[in-house]
């Protein structure tokens, strides 16, 4: 028997939640509204989480006021610039995938402009061959060591980066950059070498050039 799929957020068209007291949107809530049919006790314990540490507010302040003040205006390095300088930070980290280390050169070049202090490192570091954690020697036709996000996370934390800016690193390597590090990070580039890091741009097309994107074989080799 098929399972029932729940609905989410994702699955609705209303976006009620978004508007001012609801006033500019006068179509109904969806019945399965996630904000509608919470318990009220998980809104209240993500608030009292904002409200009881003092970084996380800062964060969450000066992100809305960047939103607001620079919609549609700034470009997301500006907009990270002024997140930056908005949290008082004065010593950034940039975790690069090597193929981007030009770009992040640019930008550490840009950060420097505005009186930051700027330490990068790049996804080889340690150069760890891949079959040394158990890495199919095959992968080894794209680069012979490993991509290294745990140890890009823990040099940058030895570093006391006040917050750290992910350039293009690979999928799932940068969720382990992510869970290690232990300044805020933010995301300058998602990297994709086939639509030049704009991903976005498959989902987009999902029903016309990338409509194979339906009938991927996921089965094992």
């Amino acid at each position: 028997m098929e399972e029932t799929k729940k609905l989410s957020c994702i699955d609705c068209n209303v976006k009620k939640c978004n508007v001012k007291q609801n006033i500019e949107n006068h179509k109904p809530y969806p019945g399965f509204c996630v904000s509608h049919n919470m318990d009220l006790k998980d809104r209240q314990r993500a608030l009292d989480t904002y409200l009881g540490d003092e970084k996380d507010l800062k964060i969450m302040r000066a992100s809305a006021e960047i939103e607001h003040d620079f919609y549609c205006q700034a470009t997301r390095v500006e907009e990270t610039i002024r997140w930056a300088k908005k949290l008082g930070a004065k010593k950034i980290g940039i975790a690069s995938c090597v193929g981007l280390l030009k770009e992040s050169h640019l930008l550490a070049g840009l950060l420097r402009e505005y009186g930051f202090e700027v330490y990068g490192v790049g996804c080889k570091i340690g150069e760890v061959p891949k079959t040394e954690v158990g890495i199919p020697e095959r992968c080894e036709e794209v680069g012979v060591h490993m991509c290294n996000p745990i140890l890009q996370a823990q040099m940058l934390n030895k570093e006391k980066t006040d917050i750290n800016i992910v350039m293009g690193l690979c999928v799932g390597h940068d969720s382990l950059f992510y869970k290690y590090a232990e300044a805020p990070s933010t995301t300058l580039v998602v990297k994709d070498r086939v639509l030049g890091n704009n991903p976005v741009a498959a989902l987009y097309t999902l029903d016309s050039y990338y409509k194979k994107l339906h009938h991927l074989n996921l089965e094992e080799e």
